[in-house]
């Protein structure tokens, strides 16, 4: 298999932490356009049956998955305190339930629990794509340290346009129309 290639029949989708209480300490307008990538990776994720886990850190104090996320996910996000969404149990049989290979990686923050869950995905066999505007830090430079952590733990870096169209292959179909209307 190519890992640099999405197969929707090999991917899953993994939101990490996208949470009242941290959306809240981020810059707002990298939140509001990094929310709209996630949403619609997620609702091409609905479109194409690919699997969604979801996590989130201590809820009790950082709030829940927001609204907008919420709404698209199959399954309630599963709680956490291990910065690595892989570290969590349930988080860790969800994903290996699924079997499958591929995950498409977004969340907060880039530097921590993005990071650290793309490590160790990469460590456990996956192939991990993180679309760089689906996933948000307090900084810029923090943004600019998880990248460069992501690229060294040998997780492939993209953006989401590239992720929704290397998953629907060709320019037609119901699924490519509404991504195409979404991303105008």
């Amino acid at each position: 298999m190519n890992r640099l290639e999405l197969e929707p029949t090999s991917t899953l989708v993994l939101c990490v932490d996208w949470q009242e209480r941290l959306c809240a300490a981020m810059p707002s307008d990298l939140v509001a356009a990094a929310t709209r990538n996630v949403t619609h990776l997620l609702t091409l994720a609905q479109r194409l049956d690919l699997p969604v886990v979801a996590s989130e850190q201590y809820p009790q104090g950082l709030g829940a998955t927001v609204a907008e996320v919420a709404a698209l996910l199959p399954n309630p996000a599963h709680a956490k305190v291990a910065f690595s969404a892989w570290r969590a149990p349930e988080v860790r049989g969800a994903i290996e339930a699924t079997a499958r290979t591929q995950i498409v990686l977004v969340g907060m923050e880039t530097h921590i629990c993005v990071y650290q869950t793309a490590r160790d995905l990469a460590g456990a066999g996956y192939a991990v794509h993180v679309p760089i505007d689906a996933v948000v830090s307090r900084t810029t430079a923090n943004v600019g340290v998880g990248v460069e952590l992501l690229r060294a733990a040998g997780v492939q870096t993209t953006c989401t346009e590239a992720v929704l169209f290397d998953l629907l292959k060709e320019g037609r179909g119901e699924a490519f129309k509404e991504v195409s209307r979404r991303i105008r």
